[in-house]
């Protein structure tokens, strides 16, 4: 976890606490208008973080007591929030080459009852263009993009194209400000219900409605400007670094990479591969931990966690089980050199 901090960070937020305002304000403000108009959409909604966000917006859908189609393979928050929001989540399985849902299965599992999906797309890969489309059929999408900000589908970014996007700003995502969130929409009545619930439910001079305190502060705000003005620069090394690791990698006949949506520019918030053989990623994660090199698990298969085994699903959920036990994402940070790339594929190739 190696977030690219340098002086304009430091600059900006001593600007901050110059001013004497602390809490959310015109630094926030001017933050959502830069997200907004960096991922072509209409509005952006800052959050302490996206488990936030993604909760502000099941809020502003209302969808308890309603089914809220989900994928299994994800960090728990995804999950929670739909539970939180009073929503009864059902885990459906992703593709194991992409690693995300997709339309295909949710079409399998919907039905007359289903109007709100809410899809992950994971580690800088996006969701396929159609399946957007399922907005076409009433049902409202709520897209947990945490891991995917500046990810593009032809050129069409992230953010502009589900009914409401949830970004996070954690230290391992491709901008930070140490703890953040953000919620983006083209639509002014979902826009204007999250901008309330946020602030206790208020409404210019009136609480209007129920709501809770889910602001930013403009000291995270101004770290957030700071790191989105080089966020092109960010991805694009990252792109090259995933380049370097595919090359590598591309030599082993027990290792597949994430497959990157057809037309999509995958940002690689993580590079995740998967390993074929039974039993070999945990002995591979062993060996790079012996010679402090630091990796995760791609992510978690909540059928498979205590907390959630209870849950409904549909299917199987095979996929999502194969990758929560097989799949591995490999150090990616600014400070990364070729070498040390190099190192940790031959530590690889001699587990």
């Amino acid at each position: 976890m190696r977030p690219s901090i340098g002086p304009g960070e430091f600059t900006l937020i001593k600007k901050v606490l110059r001013s004497k305002f602390l809490t959310e304000g015109d630094v926030t403000k001017r933050f959502e208008q830069k997200i907004a108009s960096y991922v072509h959409s209409k509005y952006a909604i800052a959050t302490t973080s996206a488990t936030t966000a993604l909760h502000t917006a099941l809020e502003c859908i209302r969808v308890k007591g309603k089914q809220v189609l989900v994928s299994d393979f994800t960090f728990p928050a995804t999950v929670l929030v739909i539970k939180l929001a009073g929503g009864i989540p059902i885990l459906v399985d992703v593709d194991k080459e992409t690693m995300n849902v997709t339309r295909d299965i949710i079409e399998n599992s919907i039905d007359k009852s289903t109007n709100v999906i809410l899809p992950v797309s994971l580690f800088g890969n996006p969701l396929e263009r159609n399946f957007y489309k399922l907005q076409r059929k009433g049902i409202k999408i709520i897209e947990d993009a945490a891991t995917n900000l500046g990810t593009k589908i032809g050129n069409d970014y992230v953010g502009a194209l589900a009914d409401m996007t949830c970004f996070s700003f954690h230290p391992r995502k491709i901008i930070t400000t140490g703890e953040g969130g953000m919620i983006t929409t083209n639509k002014k009545e979902l826009a204007e219900y999250c901008r309330s619930y946020k602030m206790f439910g208020k409404i210019k001079d009136k609480f209007s409605q129920e709501g809770t305190n889910y602001k930013i502060s403009d000291i995270l705000s101004a770290v957030g400007l700071a790191q989105l003005a080089k966020i092109e620069k960010i991805i694009q090394r990252r792109r090259t670094m995933a380049k370097i690791y595919d090359e590598f990698l591309s030599k082993f006949d027990f290792i597949e990479t994430q497959k990157p949506t057809t037309n999509s520019k995958h940002t690689y918030q993580s590079y995740t591969c998967y390993v074929t053989r039974p039993n070999l990623r945990d002995k591979i994660r062993h060996r790079l931990a012996k010679q402090n090199v630091e990796t995760q698990i791609g992510t978690y298969a909540l059928h498979c966690l205590p907390a959630f085994r209870n849950y409904r699903r549909e299917g199987k959920l095979e996929n999502s089980e194969f990758l929560y036990k097989n799949s591995i994402s490999l150090p990616l940070h600014e400070e990364l050199t070729i070498g040390d790339q190099e190192f940790i594929c031959k530590t690889i190739r001699i587990v």
